[in-house]
């Protein structure tokens, strides 16, 4: 007896559904660009049910407008990656090896805060409220992205568009953290597990050149290194403007 699976009846979705939907391919996407994978990630929409069960899922909240809760289920995918970094004596954590890709997501959502990854069992963290895309190599599912978007606490008055600035201000008392780099290049893992004291290290800046002040991996102004009572700092000297910055 030839036994048949039910079939999956669509169900009709709201524009908010087909926005968030989007969001979420959009961020799964830059995440997969950044998960150290030694080959390529394909994001391909999917639905809650398909993550496997008793996954460990790697989550980190979004403050922003919008908010959202981040989720990474890619342990499996970068293993050999982890077990590399532990056999050169300096290991690298899950959290670690995929905070650039959490990162990337969250600059797809717009201006905010990514907090500290945390560990959470994947049932507690995705459900029917949950964007989901998977992450494949050769069609082959190896890796899961998930987007929980948080509803706002408040609504405008009808027919009343809050300005940008407005709803900035519940960011206002946010702190966040701003960091100074003088330059970036890129080396295979391989390079980087070779790294020892004496490495030097070519970046991609002339000597003098500004450097960025960032904030969330966004460039907000450039400025020069100074020395403050023995600790470094940055006199700024521009602050970059929107459309140069991503903002």
């Amino acid at each position: 007896m030839n036994s048949m699976k039910s079939p999956t009846i669509p169900t009709a979705r709201t524009a908010g559904d087909v926005d968030a939907s989007e969001t979420a391919l959009a961020a799964a996407a830059a995440a997969a660009a950044l998960v150290p994978s030694t080959v390529p990630l394909v994001a391909v929409s999917a639905n809650h049910r398909d993550i496997p069960a008793g996954s460990t899922a790697l989550v980190a909240s979004f403050v922003g407008s919008p908010s959202a809760e981040i989720v990474l289920v890619a342990d499996a995918v970068i293993a050999d990656v982890l077990e590399a970094s532990a056999a050169a004596g300096d290991a690298i954590d899950l959290s670690d090896a995929l905070r650039p890709a959490m990162e990337a997501a969250a600059a797809v959502l717009g201006a905010g805060v990514l907090e500290a990854a945390r560990l959470e069992p994947v049932e507690q963290v995705v459900g029917p409220d949950t964007q989901v895309v998977t992450l494949q190599q050769g069609g082959e599912s190896v890796a899961w992205f998930a987007l929980r978007i948080r509803a706002s606490k408040a609504s405008a008055p009808a027919g009343v568009v809050p300005s940008p600035r407005t709803n900035m201000r519940m960011l206002y008392d946010v702190e966040m953290t701003l960091t100074a780099e003088i330059g970036r290049t890129r080396l295979p893992v391989r390079q980087v597990l070779d790294l020892a004291p004496g490495a030097v290290l070519e970046l991609d800046r002339t000597a003098g050149s500004p450097a960025d002040v960032m904030v969330n991996g966004r460039l907000i102004a450039r400025g020069e290194v100074v020395v403050v009572d023995e600790a470094y700092g940055i006199r700024v000297t521009e602050i970059v403007s929107g459309s140069e910055s991503g903002l």
